[in-house]
């Protein structure tokens, strides 16, 4: 081999290493729907969603060795209410989505997603995005730096079991800690659905047996359809009736087993419907109408 070779294979290897060992967790897409304002220059707009793009594209959230194509597929669609331009108050509701491939097939799954409606902060045209763990007091950054724990958490909770402990501790902390600033949509007790209510049932250990029911349905089940497809169906199904049923009888009260059937609404209708006995889709049928009657009209094709 000559020498040029050589060297050019050192400098490959050492750009490789380069980008294995510096790879950001996230891929995140983000849109600014400003269509409910009129008026106003827009170029704040503009670069809101730039700065909110590099922010979470380029910060490495946690300490992972994370390769390029590992990086977590997001969005983040924000749609501006209202804009005062004087204290750059933006007032927004935010839809939050990321996914993950199934193994050994061309399909993406939907691991979270969420509609936040008090999705408020102040941005003033450029103005520069930075983040500390221990010094939360930037509305913005709190609730970026929250849902981007929340979505590496939830994924990691798909590869193994209750691996996103860290990260959901983390998003846990944000919460804690947005208590003093006054911003909508993080008082504790305020609104169980809001992020402190979401963050706090996720944690607890009432909702272990979802988390649980997250790795089961992903990785035994999802993960393995392409080989097993009926030994994969039937762990997800009794992962569904055990774990997901065990969460809602620890905590009634809380939405994320709701939440949880939406996110898969679509997903679940597909690996049933026409599949399995009929004892045993009645069986899922009922508890999905337990938990989520307002999808009732979806639940009856798993019937078919």
């Amino acid at each position: 081999m000559s020498h040029l070779r050589i060297v050019h294979l050192i400098f490959s290897l050492i750009f490789l290493s380069c980008n294995i060992t510096f790879a950001q967790e996230l891929n995140a897409t983000v849109e600014i729907n400003t269509q409910k304002i009129e008026g106003t220059n827009k170029s704040v707009f503009e670069n809101l969603k730039t700065t909110l793009t590099e922010f979470i594209n380029d910060r490495q959230w946690t300490s992972l060795t994370v390769l390029p194509q590992e990086r977590i597929k997001c969005s983040f669609t924000i749609i501006v209410n209202k804009y005062t331009e004087a204290n750059g108050l933006f007032e927004c509701e935010a839809y939050i989505q990321s996914s993950r491939p199934v193994f050994n097939a061309a399909y993406t799954t939907t691991t979270f997603q969420h509609r936040d409606k008090k999705f408020n902060f102040n941005f003033q045209e450029f103005d520069q995005l930075n983040y500390d763990d221990e010094h939360i007091n930037n509305s913005l950054t709190a609730l970026i730096a929250y849902y981007c724990y929340m979505i590496i958490g939830i994924d990691m909770d798909t590869m193994s079991p209750l691996g996103g402990k860290e990260l959901l501790q983390k998003a846990m902390h944000i919460a804690d800690n947005a208590q003093n600033m006054d911003v909508t949509g993080w008082k504790a007790l305020e609104d169980l659905t809001n992020r402190y209510g979401i963050i706090n049932d996720l944690v607890s250990e009432g909702m272990t047996p979802l988390r649980q029911l997250q790795y089961e349905y992903h990785r035994n089940g999802l993960d393995q359809m392409a080989e097993k497809t009926e030994e994969s169906r039937n762990t997800i199904l009794a992962a569904i009736v055990k774990q997901l049923q065990q969460a809602h009888s620890n905590k009634p009260l809380s939405k994320l087993p709701q939440y949880w059937t939406e996110t898969k609404r679509d997903e679940l209708v597909g690996i049933f419907k026409g599949q399995g006995t009929q004892k045993q889709k009645q069986g899922l049928y009922d508890l999905l109408v337990k938990l989520n009657a307002a999808q009732s009209t979806f639940w009856k094709d798993i019937l078919k």
